[in-house]
């Protein structure tokens, strides 16, 4: 395995022996990339001799490994398929609590698309975000990229599409990072829109075959539109996405929720970090946090770093630029020598 810490005086072992060897194989992964992940992922070293796992690192670093290992196993016994992603999130949400049981998380399936795997939350804050777009009608998801806001927001809706809770779905972002002016760029309005509606329509081909998805859409029973076709509208029976929230106005914010109808859900997604607007222009993801907190019906979920369910150097990517950032704002506050 690779070094992913260098032992000390104070380093910590654990051994875990596994007599199944089918279930250590798929534990395992090809070419034990799955140990090398947990690795990376944990902050320890993984020594594999014969059916025994040696864990190497700090006590509460193996702790977590260790407990990460002994639950995925389990599901390799129970015969579910494991995938790299299952490594990191159960090591992102044991870190968080070791008391979890990774089984209430990994078995909440959203839906099981006709290829790949099923749908499920992959992390701790995941599944409190499900629960509460099940729950309530308005759902603000914010937090940094990867953390799956916007995908499992398209799967929970095709669910309630395929249940008849709504009767369609209606995916909008804005348009333009920094105001929507589409006359600038040239073609057709949906060759000017396409380029920044396209997240929306792959997360959407990966719950529904193309010809089903085009079908709907073709229908109008799945709209996928920008911002700016929402005004003047009224959203009946319908569950809106609004993602990249914090590239609106807070105008633009109250418009959007003004648009829901009777019947109707609204999950809006975003990352306040992320703002392209123009300079000295406030964001609507940022005034509807403070505006809307505690109103009776509107849930607010709070994704981390913790919650990056993409590769693992993504977190590493975004905590590098975080620590930046806290550097920059520290020397800006420093006030100047005499």
């Amino acid at each position: 395995m690779t070094n992913a810490q260098t032992p000390t005086a104070s380093t910590h072992k654990e051994v875990l022996r596994i007599d199944d060897t089918n279930a250590l194989v798929e534990l395992c992964g090809h070419d034990n990339s799955r140990l090398r992940l947990m690795e990376r992922s944990a902050q320890v070293q993984i020594h594999l001799r014969g059916t025994e796992l040696t864990v190497v690192g700090g006590k509460v670093e193996v702790s977590v490994a260790i407990n990460a290992l002994q639950q995925l196993l389990s599901f390799a016994q129970q015969g579910v398929g494991l995938a790299s992603d299952d490594v990191v999130r159960a090591v992102n949400a044991l870190r968080s609590d070791q008391n979890l049981q990774l089984k209430t998380i990994f078995s909440d399936v959203i839906m099981r698309p006709k290829r790949g795997r099923p749908i499920t939350p992959k992390s701790l804050h995941q599944k409190s975000y499900v629960d509460a777009v099940r729950e309530a009608d308005v759902v603000f998801g914010v937090g940094p990229a990867g953390t799956g806001k916007t995908y499992l927001a398209v799967a929970l809706a095709v669910r309630m599409l395929q249940d008849r809770v709504v009767k369609r779905i209606v995916l909008t972002r804005p348009a333009v990072e920094a105001g929507e002016r589409l006359g600038f760029l040239p073609g057709t309005l949906e060759e000017k829109v396409d380029p920044y509606l396209r997240p929306l329509f792959d997360a959407l081909n990966e719950m529904l075959d193309f010809e089903r998805a085009h079908k709907l859409i073709e229908q109008g029973v799945i709209e996928v539109a920008p911002l700016a076709f929402m005004r003047g509208r009224t959203l009946n029976d319908s569950f809106v996405i609004f993602d990249e929230a914090q590239n609106s106005t807070p105008e633009q914010m109250k418009m959007l929720l003004t648009r829901l109808g009777f019947g109707s859900k609204a999950v809006i997604t975003g990352d306040v970090t992320q703002s392209d607007l123009p300079s000295g222009s406030r964001s609507g993801l940022a005034d509807a946090r403070q505006v809307l907190k505690g109103v009776h019906g509107i849930r607010f979920c709070e994704f981390s770093d913790q919650d990056v369910v993409r590769h693992p150097l993504v977190m590493d990517v975004i905590r590098a630029y975080d620590a930046r950032d806290r550097a920059r704002e520290g020397a800006d506050q420093t006030p100047p020598t005499a």
